[in-house]
């Protein structure tokens, strides 16, 4: 598929929903074509010891991201790319708009691990107009390695040392970035001007990196954190909140 951005999403990544949610602001205001790929954080990190390097509740949340990224490489096989883009906001609405109900109690590792379960599997492919038989993808492997190939794809664009998003200009010849990583949705004007600074960069073939590890908490209804709220701020280090010691 020629398009005019690849974006690679894990679906359990709030910042990269974050910048998806920006990017399809700007692909409405400048009518570009978005192909929606993969990359899996689960993946990235296969090597990784999470118990020294994440969070507890970390390797829950990238397993359940792997499994509904073999729940979208089905439905991309079985019902072409087009499907992928309702599938993503889909996940983004669950996962990361929807805020937690009063009174539940169940801890960040519990709520991260249910996302990679059949049942909140099959009411996002409802919510995307999608058969929820595609569920059945959640626990086959063969997928694997389409989501390995398109992860390593994406890291072959920018170096390994980077996550989730990588947003990749004016494919094939572009150049591929990670992030940009934010925090808040910009309106629509801003959206825009957002777009064209970073473009900017991102074609001057000498520029590698613009970097802070201060992130704030994204304006995402399941951090508690509304639009008219700036989230606490944390310092990220390798790809997580977690402190260097």
């Amino acid at each position: 598929m020629d398009a005019d951005i690849n974006f690679y999403f894990d679906p359990v990544c709030p910042f990269a929903w974050m910048t998806s949610k920006w990017v399809r602001q700007v692909q409405a205001q400048r009518d570009y074509t978005v192909d929606w790929r993969f990359i899996s954080l689960r993946l990235l990190n296969a090597e990784v010891d999470y118990d020294a390097h994440f969070p507890p509740e970390y390797e829950a949340g990238h397993t359940a991201g792997l499994r509904l990224l073999r729940v979208a490489a089905r439905a991309r096989a079985e019902h072409g790319r087009a499907a992928i883009a309702p599938l993503y906001a889909a996940f983004g609405a669950h996962i990361f708009d929807t805020a937690p109900e009063a009174g539940d109690d169940r801890s960040e590792g519990d709520v991260r691990e249910r996302r990679g379960t059949r049942e909140f599997a099959e009411m996002v492919l409802a919510d995307a107009g999608l058969p929820i038989e595609l569920a059945d993808a959640l626990d086959d492997e063969s997928w694997d390695a389409e989501i390995r190939r398109e992860t390593d794809e994406a890291l072959s664009l920018t170096g390994r040392d980077v996550g989730t998003p990588i947003i990749h200009f004016e494919p094939p010849t572009g150049v591929a970035f990670f992030g940009p990583v934010i925090s808040r949705l910009p309106d629509e004007d801003t959206a825009a001007e957002l777009w064209d600074y970073v473009v900017g960069l991102a074609r001057f073939p000498g520029f590698a990196e613009l970097k802070r590890s201060l992130r704030e908490q994204p304006q995402l209804a399941a951090f508690g954190v509304d639009a008219d709220t700036v989230g606490k701020q944390e310092d990220w280090h390798g790809g997580s909140r977690r402190q260097k010691k």
